[in-house]
């Protein structure tokens, strides 16, 4: 099976070194020095890893074969793939692979139906998992424990507790006219403002 693990950016210096966004929480495995990547386009590569360091914050590469400016810039925007096993699994049972997790049929808590899971999107502060709704739209949810809570990989399910107005707009129109309406005091009902939660800044750390 095939997994995209970074994409090639700008050339660093004069010796060949280029940067590269990660794309895979296992960088040391997938990107470390021997790793042999394909390529897209195809014609790039294979592209095997000749050494790597992380400078300002940022990883950078040097391939076998690649030992000039000229040639890390002729490289810029390649993606990088890596051969994986598809009976591999990361070491930390919290964590996915992409292609565990795109085909989960999504549901809420009481099991009602939201849609499927089409895409993991990777961010710096955290992953989003993009669900395409029957109608065929699509929302973004983060890959947080408190609004996925359960990955069931064996019923093929992710079941999500997501905040008023994630998954249904009408939801959040109809709760905001709703407070605007309410009484003075009205804030102060037992629950109120939980939804914010989900946005707190612990929620990058639960992040898979």
């Amino acid at each position: 099976m095939q997994l995209v693990v970074g994409k090639i950016g700008r050339a660093h210096g004069i010796r060949g070194d280029v940067s590269v966004e990660v794309r895979t929480d296992e960088p040391e495995l997938r990107l470390g020095p021997g790793a042999v990547l394909l390529t897209d386009p195809a014609s790039a590569g294979p592209l095997t890893v000749e050494s790597g360091k992380v400078h300002s914050g940022r990883l950078l590469l040097r391939f076998a074969g690649v030992k000039d400016r000229n040639g890390a810039e002729a490289l810029r925007g390649t993606i990088l793939i890596a051969e994986v096993d598809p009976e591999e699994r990361p070491d930390d049972p919290e964590e996915y692979y992409d292609h565990q997790l795109i085909g989960l049929d999504v549901v809420l808590l009481d099991g009602t139906p939201v849609g499927e899971l089409t895409e993991v999107i990777h961010l710096p502060y955290q992953d989003l998992l993009n669900v395409r709704k029957p109608d065929g739209t699509d929302a973004l949810v983060p890959f947080v424990t408190r609004i996925v809570p359960v990955i069931d990989l064996e019923n093929q399910r992710a079941v999500i507790d997501p905040p008023v107005g994630l998954i249904d707009m009408e939801q959040a129109e109809v709760a905001g006219g709703k407070s605007a309406e309410e009484p003075d005091g009205a804030d102060d009902a037992p629950g109120a403002g939980d939804a914010g939660d989900a946005g707190s800044s612990d929620g990058a750390e639960e992040s898979r």
